[in-house]
């Protein structure tokens, strides 16, 4: 176990997870994950989550290391999800003494995934703002549902200030990578909790009135420095602005053309002075760094064949995963093609319409094959319009 300082009496006993490549079957992860636990050492013995169970054994480790003999009085459950979960059952067996601290959607949630014995006269429910004191800390509780679960809830040590924020301020990669926060928490925002803003949102202002000094998320590093840089991101992402002034070209191409049209559309956006211009490729990129490109940015443009008389199915699955999570406040450039019944500009429409304040620019291109000079001409001018 990577040594990692909290405090004296607070210590991480979590596990990174090197050989996982898709994180919840579905995001790639080329750095690991990184599954958070805690522990903390006072009068009571309080542990903060549990992990995966592809991390069980050496977090068993970690934690009996810890203990060194000693028995645990809590466990808190910030979060029912399997990934913090997995172990709640093993640890419950271990120390039938152990209470266990959640809140009511805790306990009507635990059952559906484990049958612990005695489990009335174990569990301490707690409310919005409670306490529980362990000694020299205080534990206070925040309901924080649908961030991004019902049961979820965050715990704030008030003693050394500490906040234990359940999958908020998380990201992908395991704690030794050395990479930047911001893309991969972005990432990581954006396809797991994206969906949920305002509630990130009200979370956001309970955490106004707490003087925080340092975050231990149940994913990613322990952070103790510029908090406000941390928060104000996230203050960003819930409230759906455009972090940066730049365009995302998303296209989906069958056979190459439609991708050829869209790499000519960034050489003009680039020539009219756009400061950032993203391209991705629906069918192979990492399709997770396309959403979080898709709300980075405070302008897109979609670029899709027509496909059986609908668009092709990687656009449409890119556009109805951004209407799931709520995107909204942009700027949509909408580019077609279609060599004998052009469709795509169509579907694309419908599934945007049904988005909050989005601006649809004109004009809508449609491309018969391959790019001509009529072509080029309308996309100068989708350049001019977008860029205004």
């Amino acid at each position: 176990m990577k040594d990692i300082a909290i405090s004296e009496a607070i210590k991480y006993i979590g596990v990174d997870d090197k050989d996982i490549r898709l994180f919840e079957g579905q995001y790639v992860v080329p750095n690991g994950m990184s599954y958070n636990s805690y522990i903390i050492m006072d009068e009571k013995i309080v542990i903060m989550d549990t992990v995966d169970e592809r991390a069980t054994e050496q977090w068993v480790n970690n934690l009996e290391k810890e203990l060194d003999g000693k028995n645990p009085d809590y466990l808190v459950i910030s979060h029912l999800e399997p990934d913090h979960s997995a172990n709640i059952k093993l640890l419950a067996d271990k120390y039938p003494e152990m209470k266990i601290v959640g809140n009511l959607k805790t306990f009507a949630f635990l059952p559906q995934f484990f049958d612990i014995g005695d489990i009335e006269g174990r569990k301490v429910v707690v409310n919005e703002g409670d306490t529980l004191n362990i000694g020299k800390h205080t534990l206070q509780f925040f309901m924080a549902p649908m961030v991004h679960w019902p049961e979820v809830m965050v715990t704030y040590e008030q003693t050394e200030k500490v906040l234990f924020p359940a999958d908020g301020f998380g990201k992908f990669g395991t704690l030794d990578t050395d990479e930047d926060w911001t893309c991969e928490a972005r990432r990581y925002y954006f396809n797991i909790v994206g969906k949920y803003g305002m509630q990130v949102q009200a979370l956001l202002k309970k955490l106004a009135t707490i003087d925080v000094k340092v975050i231990c998320p149940l994913h990613g590093p322990i952070l103790k420095e510029n908090l406000d840089f941390y928060i104000g991101k996230y203050d960003i992402w819930s409230s759906y602005k455009p972090e940066d002034d730049g365009i995302l070209i998303a296209y989906s191409s069958i056979h190459g053309n439609t991708k050829k049209a869209a790499e000519k559309l960034g050489e003009i956006l680039k020539q009219k002075g756009a400061k950032k211009v993203v391209l991705t490729d629906l069918v192979t990129d990492d399709f997770a760094e396309a959403i979080e490109d898709a709300f980075r940015y405070d302008k897109m443009i979609v670029a899709a064949s027509s496909y059986n008389f609908d668009v092709f199915p990687p656009m449409r699955n890119f556009l109805y995963q951004l209407k799931s999570k709520d995107y909204q406040n942009r700027k949509i450039g909408i580019v077609e093609n279609g060599t004998w019944a052009p469709t795509a500009a169509k579907c694309m429409k419908e599934i945007i319409e049904g988005m909050k304040n989005i601006e649809i620019c004109d004009p809508i291109v449609t491309i018969r094959t391959k790019m001509n000079d009529s072509t080029i001409s309308s996309f100068e001018e989708l350049a001019e319009n977008i860029l205004k």
